[in-house]
């Protein structure tokens, strides 16, 4: 099939190139339309408690949460004085009047009411209520009341948090930071193509499976808006993902193309060969990637499931970019690719060299190599017994920021989360009034929950409201919310607010993060064995992947958690947990892509036993063919996510550092030593697998 594939591009190359192009090109101006279509919330669970309660307080309530929350402090003096009451009534009135402000409520509108005022009686809360509920209309509520009043007005100091403010904040940053690691990375990065592959010519090859990938990813994204809601974070994952598996493919094609042309072959044997085997393993290496990334769309939440569908879309662009049009232009060019030297020792592979010598060291003293290794692995991971997960707040700010210094001001100042109440439902619960008040009773005396409001009636429901004492988005909140929940209640109570919808989500993606691993390792399973005829490997494979992510998961507890190398990846604040969302999304992404360099190593050992070579020999020299591109893949990819440390936003730094250091100690400790010391330990028995199933295996 690869080779048939390979034929044709080359008596079609023009044709092919052209087509190509022109599909690429109308599918990026058809995607560049997603980008207005893309949420920026989906952190919820649509089909748990709290999204029920929710719907039920808009639906028969007809409650809704404010946008944005103002904290008008005083300074000295009591919030009571007349002349402060005089100027916080004057601002309520502003900004009453602004867009999309719906309506609002504040200490002095509700008569002085007590858990409005700060503890210390020198500040009070006001509430803004926004026409529109989603968190891009709340998002742009939030920047404008911002910008405008956040600061002195009048004889009061503004401070502005809530979820549009810190929303757009967080959005904003992200933004600002992206582009400019972008900025630094990717010319960095060019410099760096020019350097591994040797030729000017030749580092231009990753832009041809990159922009496909990055186009075509769009244009698949956007058929995805049409149905479903897609995160607008899909969009970096699309991009730094299509950058990075264009350097991966390119390296892969262009190397081996580069090889069959100084083996003294025609420029269209060349492609033909090339596709024949460089293109097969990339198509399993990019089915591998793809199957790792389509288990995102199993986790409940939308923002998850987005790069599920981003990494999707971006994978198959990639493959397809690296098959097609990166072919075609090899069969243009021919030996013109090697023009504009820049190093002459990178455009001729080496049949033996430094890797190859490094494998035989390895393979002389196995078990000595494996211990080792390890052990260093053990030491990296050892400090993920303190991992702990929450979510995105305000606290993933830099402290100077001002939606960040105004949510300390309420933590610090106000005695419970009156913004953001946990919101009890009993339907029917005026018929069970005993019940209701026996459970009332009961979450006063839990944990966490400072006060429980008068329950509001509506026809026969009961509405109740609890304040907390801790940030919604917490682990102690998680725990309040637990025990809450086990009390007894009457039937088809309901427990909502920002508290219950965090653990809802935490809830959901802990009971879908086994089924996800099982497709991972599941499916790895079968496309390893089916691409190597082997039962050991994928099953090594799966385990040393495993070692790796553990390894990554330690060093991110270590640096986020525990608080160490602030001065490599800059100041931020330390809460004792780190971001499930994006630990999962560096998880899924580190998987895939060590798989990525797995089949790369595996595709050119096997190929080198299947010529006649021993095992010794197949690794040594499989080893030295693919290390090379594995390595230097694995320091451009480093380059372009390290950029992200330099970002104010701490899950950004997470990312960052977590994917940068992963793709390091993979290339590195995982496929250098591991793997050859345990290819050496098994021997023979790598290839083995029982013959009633060899069947289905690939023919090499």
């Amino acid at each position: 099939m690869f080779a048939a594939l390979g034929h044709f591009v080359v008596r079609r190359r023009k044709s092919t190139l052209t087509v190509f192009l022109l599909f690429i090109f109308l599918a990026g101006g058809i995607g560049s339309l997603s980008f207005t279509k893309l949420d920026t919330g989906g952190y919820s669970n649509p089909s748990s408690q709290s999204a029920q309660a929710a719907k039920y307080l808009t639906d028969n309530f007809h409650v809704k949460d404010p946008g944005v929350v103002l904290v008008l402090d005083s300074d000295s003096g009591s919030v009571n004085e007349p002349a402060n009451s005089a100027a916080a009534q004057r601002l309520e009135a502003l900004i009453n009047k602004e867009p999309g402000v719906s309506n609002t409520l504040s200490f002095w509108s509700a008569g002085g009411a007590p858990q409005l005022m700060s503890s210390d009686r020198k500040a009070g809360f006001l509430f803004i209520y926004t026409t529109k509920t989603d968190f891009g209309s709340m998002s742009e509520v939030g920047k404008s009341i911002q910008a405008k009043y956040d600061g002195d007005f009048e004889n009061l100091r503004v401070y502005a948090s809530g979820g549009g403010v810190i929303t757009h904040a967080i959005n904003s940053k992200i933004s600002k930071d992206l582009a400019l690691a972008e900025a630094i990375s990717i010319p960095l990065t060019f410099v760096l193509l020019a350097f591994v592959f040797g030729a000017m010519v030749a580092s231009a090859m990753p832009l041809v499976v990159g922009i496909s990938a990055i186009l075509g990813g769009f244009f698949i994204i956007f058929l995805f808006t049409l149905f479903t809601s897609v995160s607008i974070y899909a969009l970096n994952l699309i991009t730094g993902l299509g950058l990075g598996l264009g350097i991966d493919y390119a390296l892969l094609i262009v190397n081996r193309f580069r090889e069959e042309l100084h083996a003294g072959k025609s420029v269209e044997e060349s492609v033909v060969t090339t596709v024949a085997t460089a293109g097969k393993t990339v198509f399993y290496s990019g089915l591998t990637v793809l199957v790792t990334l389509s288990s995102m769309i199993l986790f409940p939440l939308s923002f998850l499931k987005s790069f599920g569908y981003a990494g999707i879309s971006v994978v198959t662009l990639a493959v397809a970019g690296a098959l097609i049009p990166l072919p075609a232009i090899l069969a243009l060019l021919g030996h013109k690719v090697d023009k504009g030297v820049v190093r002459k020792s990178a455009i001729v592979p080496k049949e033996d060299g430094r890797w190859a010598n490094t494998a035989r060291f390895v393979m002389k003293r196995p078990i000595a190599v494996i211990v080792a290794s390890l052990a260093l692995i053990a030491i990296i991971a050892s400090p993920i017994k303190d991992i702990s997960f929450a979510q995105v707040d305000s606290r993933v700010l830099p402290k100077a920021d001002k939606a960040a210094a105004a949510a300390q001001v309420i933590t610090e100042r106000f005695l419970g989360q009156e913004g953001s109440p946990i919101e009890i439902i009993i339907p029917q619960g005026v018929q069970h009034n005993s019940e209701a008040t026996t459970f009332i009773t009961e979450i006063s005396k839990v944990k966490g929950v400072v006060r429980v409001n008068r329950p509001q009636v509506n026809g026969n429901d009961l509405r109740i409201t609890a304040i907390q004492s801790m940030p919604s988005r917490t682990a102690a909140a998680e725990t309040m919310i637990h025990a809450i929940r086990a009390i007894a209640a009457p039937d088809g109570t309901l427990v909502g607010g920002p508290a219950a919808d965090f653990t809802d989500s935490q809830d959901g993606i802990a009971h879908t993060l086994p089924w996800a691993l099982g497709w991972i390792a599941l499916s790895v399973f079968i496309l390893i064995f089916v691409f190597t005829g082997s039962i050991i490997l994928p099953i090594k494979a799966v385990i040393l992947n495993g070692l790796s992510l553990v390894a990554t998961l330690g060093i991110l507890t270590w640096v986020f958690i525990d608080g160490h190398l602030k001065w490599l990846v800059g100041d931020f604040t330390q809460t004792g947990t780190i971001d499930t969302g994006t630990t999962i999304l560096i998880a899924v992404v580190v998987f895939g892509l060590s798989m990525d360099y797995e089949i790369f190593l595996l595709s050119r050992i096997r190929e080198e036993h299947l010529l006649g070579k021993s095992n010794t020999e197949s690794v040594a020299t499989g080893l030295q063919r693919s290390a090379r591109i594995i390595t230097a893949a694995a320091g451009l990819l480093a380059v372009v996510f390290a950029a992200f440390v330099i970002s104010g936003v701490t899950s950004i730094k997470l990312m960052g550092f977590g994917v940068a250091f992963a793709v390091i100690l993979d290339a590195t400790v995982i496929r250098a030593l591991l793997v050859p010391a345990l290819m050496r330990v098994f021997g023979e028995r790598n290839w083995w697998a029982p013959k009633s199933i060899k069947r289905f295996t690939l023919s090499h």
